[in-house]
């Protein structure tokens, strides 16, 4: 054993880490070939891979499985292989819960509405389910697709009726613009709350089943999604996870949590006959947290699906954006968050000053750095006590899409 084998110098100690990550992340990318890793943390379809990002120091592993990171687009075209798609990272992660519950689900450039003038749009969505996973899966597995069809049925329509004439940028054009994007969106939401409400935990639809009722009626799920386009960001949010825009090093909120002590929110539900009872919490009728949600039959119609949807302007200055459940937001407010976030992805920006200043960051770089903020951001949470689970997808802003 030679002498440095045996100092464990704080220094040696982080030396050797580095290269057994280092170690770790050549192999299971050489091992990976044309399939997809088991566990994957990072997605990048323009270099067609996923790799997993390497948190050993944490002690953290993701949760998803690649089915939930898996690209979908819509139709082929001569163009889609130039068409530049968000880096982004993610972490899912039970934390002291013992039940993982929440979901994660990414598809870049998922289709081309006419709408977006057939450029791509980018799908991202974080569900917290509650009563169990049922409906937090099925968000995972069908959202993306019903809002694909929406927005697809929405353009086909805004097809045919602008076959006169050219449209202008005027005030009145963007408003009609917006509100077809927000019609596609409560449509979908509209739609996959009849599947969870339709659907038995064991699969079964219209509970043709043995199944007892109460399994399905229990569960529900939250969701915030966000729809990323070259010029705007498009949330829809139905209950406490989160979409938050870093702008500038400061947050900019793009969805506000519905809680059942927000004063608009606890008059709709007195209005629709329920009741707020504090147990633990604000809770309606004593049992859930959250006010809106997908799924939840036995609280139907005081829990509403319906979501809020915001439509925002991307701007050069914007950076990142961070999607969660409430396990990151209930120890982190929304400023702390974006401060870390933005301070681990300028840390971690390349300062090699032999590429220029024009030169373009690695896509390795960035993609190690945006998976380091969503597992910083989580580690965080941990350590500030959370006891949910926590997920989180951290996307870049900082180019057109």
């Amino acid at each position: 054993m030679t002498n440095e084998d045996k100092d464990d110098s704080p220094m040696k100690c982080r030396e050797r880490r580095r290269r057994r990550i280092e170690m770790r992340r050549l192999a299971a990318i050489c091992s990976a070939g044309p399939t997809f890793p088991a566990t994957p943390n990072i997605y990048t379809t323009g270099m067609k891979r996923i790799r997993t990002a390497e948190n050993a120091d944490l002690g953290l592993s993701p949760t998803s499985s690649s089915e939930d990171l898996e690209a979908s687009s819509g139709s082929p075209s001569a163009t889609e292989e130039t068409d530049a798609v968000p880096v982004f990272g993610t972490m899912s992660f039970p934390g002291r819960s013992r039940v993982m519950e929440d979901a994660i689900c990414v598809r870049t450039s998922l289709c081309r509405p006419e709408m977006n003038r057939r450029r791509p749009v980018h799908f991202f969505g974080v569900y917290d389910g509650h009563g169990g996973t049922r409906v937090a899966s099925l968000c995972r597995e069908r959202m993306h697709v019903l809002m694909e069809e929406e927005l697809m049925r929405v353009g086909s329509k805004r097809e045919s009726e602008c076959a006169v004439g050219n449209s202008n940028n005027s005030k009145e054009d963007q408003q009609e613009e917006e509100e077809r994007w927000r019609t596609a969106m409560r449509r979908c939401y509209e739609r996959m709350d009849e599947v969870a409400l339709n659907t038995c935990a064991c699969g079964s639809v219209g509970y043709q089943c043995t199944c007892h009722s109460m399994e399905a009626a229990l569960a529900g799920s939250t969701a915030v999604v966000a729809v990323l386009t070259a010029d705007h960001i498009v949330v829809a949010n139905c209950g406490d996870s989160r979409a938050v825009l870093c702008r500038r090093g400061r947050a900019v909120p793009l969805s506000s949590d519905h809680k059942p002590s927000r004063p608009d929110e606890l008059a709709r539900i007195e209005a629709s006959g329920g009741r707020v009872i504090f147990v633990n919490g604000a809770r309606v009728e004593g049992i859930l947290a959250t006010s809106r949600a997908l799924g939840d039959m036995y609280l139907k119609p005081i829990v509403t699906a319906e979501p809020e949807i915001s439509f925002t302007k991307r701007d050069p200055e914007d950076e990142c954006l961070i999607l969660a459940s409430d396990g990151l937001w209930d120890v982190l407010s929304n400023d702390l968050a974006c401060e870390v976030a933005s301070e681990c992805l300028r840390e971690g920006s390349p300062r090699d000053a032999s590429r220029g200043l024009s030169a373009m960051p690695q896509k390795d770089d960035e993609e190690a750095l945006y998976a380091s903020a969503a597992a910083l951001l989580t580690r965080l949470a941990l350590g500030r006590k959370s006891a949910d689970n926590i997920s989180v997808i951290v996307v870049d802003l900082k180019r057109t899409y």
